[in-house]
């Protein structure tokens, strides 16, 4: 068994893995390690193999801290390991650290795609010197702790009949109403849906990235077949967007807009209901909505929307075991986790006011 860094002539071999095991996910991809790496993230790609075959891998995202001259890691939905298999586990765990000491990197996060009912994992973890870390019930943590998730190994029609009733009638009131779904879209359209995300954005009080992001995301994924743009349109105008990612039988609802015009035609039900379906034609068995609360919510809750509409399509609401942090250098671990959250805040408020 051995464990190695990956160079380019090994991505197909990288992404299969990721594809076929259990725990892969798109955000741990070749792709999206270079889609990170035009945000001041550079990626290591580690493989291990037995005799020849991959049994364990990881994406780590590495950046530089500012006047430190150090370095964090950090492995998103990673890393792709099954704790059952502990030698390939320990190897690929192993590599990382030497890799971390050669790179001066403090630490390394990971916030593995695990629900919190797996105890092997958090006790594999824990015995292997990672901390979790309580990142709170919303979106606090760097991916969202908790989601909804639609398992689509049944047929459209079983799928669509569990919907719920009012998720249901809104489908067809959309189709009824001539609302239509483009699912061929190329990059032409990038710049129309970005548009509309910042209109939801300015509605919905949230910041998004610049449209050089998208850029990059469309240029590295969607060439992979693992991202794909769909766009709503009424009466020939766009009203909404919404852009999905898959890796072998997985598929992600990532980003959505839509348009402070023609809400009452249900555009973000027809579109939902074409990614799904999009997804099952595509061999794919879970569907994930992505982020949500932890916690039931009532319509004083800003987030209230977000999960009646999510909640109507039947999905499972899933905690995942969260994040956490293996300490290679302790001293300058408790220097970040005190300077960590001022150099947010003050990326969030440049933000700001560059996308005024």
């Amino acid at each position: 068994m051995k464990a190695y860094e990956l160079t380019i002539q090994d991505k197909e071999k990288f992404n299969q893995f990721l594809a076929t095991h259990p725990k892969g996910h798109v955000l741990q991809s070749w792709e999206w390690g270079n889609v990170k790496a035009k945000t001041g993230w550079q990626p290591h790609r580690l493989l291990v193999e037995d005799q020849g075959k991959p049994v364990a891998a990881i994406s780590v995202l590495k950046r530089r801290i500012p006047a430190l001259g150090k370095h964090i890691f950090y492995a998103p939905r990673g890393p792709v390991i099954d704790p059952a298999q502990a030698e390939a586990a320990d190897c690929l765990l192993q590599a990382v650290e030497d890799l971390a000491k050669r790179e001066n990197a403090i630490f390394l996060k990971i916030d593995p795609d695990i629900p919190d009912a797996n105890e092997d994992w958090k006790n594999y973890l824990i015995s292997r010197q990672f901390r979790p870390l309580d990142t709170g019930e919303g979106f606090e943590g760097v991916q969202p702790r908790y989601v909804f998730r639609l398992d689509i190994t049944d047929d459209l029609d079983t799928i669509f009949a569990r919907f719920h009733s009012k998720t249901r009638y809104n489908i067809r009131l959309a189709e009824r109403k001539g609302v239509t779904i483009e699912e061929n879209c190329g990059r032409e359209m990038l710049p129309t849906f970005y548009d509309i995300l910042k209109v939801t954005a300015t509605r919905d009080k949230f910041l998004i990235r610049s449209y050089e992001y998208f850029e990059e995301i469309w240029d590295n994924l969607v060439p992979a077949g693992q991202a794909k743009l769909f766009i709503a349109r009424y009466q020939d105008q766009v009203i909404a967007g919404t852009l999905a990612f898959i890796l072998g039988d997985k598929a992600w609802y990532i980003y959505g807009a839509s348009s402070n015009e023609h809400r009452n035609v249900m555009p973000n039900y027809l579109i939902q209901w074409k990614m799904i379906t999009w997804a099952k034609n595509q061999g794919c068995t879970l569907y994930d909505f992505r982020g949500v609360p932890g916690h039931e919510v009532d319509q004083s809750h800003p987030l209230y929307g977000l999960v009646r509409f999510k909640k109507g399509f039947s999905g499972d609401h899933v905690g995942f075991i969260g994040e956490y942090d293996r300490i290679y250098q302790p001293f300058y671990y408790h220097f970040w986790n005190m300077a960590e959250p001022l150099y947010q805040n003050t990326i969030r408020k440049i933000l700001s006011v560059v996308r005024k």
